[in-house]
């Protein structure tokens, strides 16, 4: 591969020469040398890649059904590589499969294991705007009550991003089986708190109680509101909308 000179950027295949940008800048490489699909199917030196296919195939479908049952939390947002990061994990997580041949290692396996249950619960989400920061207090999980608390809350010690005058915070139990991929999502009610807020304890119990489909994540979402005139506006920044995992279960 190499970089391209010249006034006018070429773009196309020219005299065997594929012209095209990468990340932003033109470069160019000899046309040709990829694999086909008959090639990947069949040759013996193609193993790995086929192997690799399969495996990615299971983290993608996991990863998108992840995503919808965890959308309540961010409706009418977008966050910038929320798929590939989930994919890493998902990655790693069907990595603890140690059961399983290459090829046929499976994400929900990696989750029978304790290092699986710590992965997911201690990865970082939504790094632009992570819960465990905004929320920087020690908290408690009651399990067989589904009950989330937060004994020494400070609003003080809460980050608030310019312009927000409140903040939400959205509290639920992910009921998530990851071999059949049916889950439940159980939240709730909404917490709403402005700057002035006065309360030292704070505590957050699903309406509905969990069935037992699966791994049961005890999940927080934080958002920012602006008051105006009386009016409540959600602020919509990179980070201002943020999902943790505060338990597994």
């Amino acid at each position: 591969m190499a970089k391209q000179k010249g006034v006018i950027p070429l773009v196309g295949t020219i005299g065997g020469i594929n012209f095209y940008y990468l990340n932003g800048k033109p470069v160019a490489r000899v046309a040709g040398g990829g694999f086909n699909g008959e090639a990947i199917k069949t040759k013996i030196s193609m193993e790995r890649v086929r192997e690799n296919a399969s495996e990615f195939g299971d983290c993608s479908h996991v990863n998108k059904v992840f995503r919808q049952a965890l959308r309540p939390f961010y409706t009418n947002h977008r966050f910038t590589f929320f798929h590939s990061r989930l994919m890493s994990m998902f990655t790693d997580l069907k990595k603890l499969d140690t059961d399983s041949a290459r090829g046929s290692r499976q994400v929900y396996k990696g989750l029978l294991t304790d290092a699986g249950k710590r992965l997911l619960q201690d990865f970082t989400y939504t790094p632009d705007c992570k819960p465990q920061l905004v929320l920087p207090f020690s908290y408690g999980m009651d399990w067989p009550t589904y009950t989330l608390s937060i004994p020494q809350f400070n609003i003080e010690h809460v980050q608030f991003i310019t312009g927000s005058t409140h903040i939400a915070l959205q509290f639920g139990v992910l009921d998530f089986n990851f071999e059949t991929l049916d889950s439940a999502l159980h939240l709730a009610a909404p917490l709403v708190l402005a700057k002035d807020f006065a309360g030292t304890f704070l505590g957050f119990t699903p309406v509905t109680a969990p069935t037992g489909l699966g791994l049961q994540l005890a999940v927080m979402g934080v958002r920012y509101y602006q008051e105006v005139d009386g009016l409540m506006y959600v602020l919509n920044a990179e980070n201002g909308v943020g999902i943790g995992v505060f338990g597994v279960d």
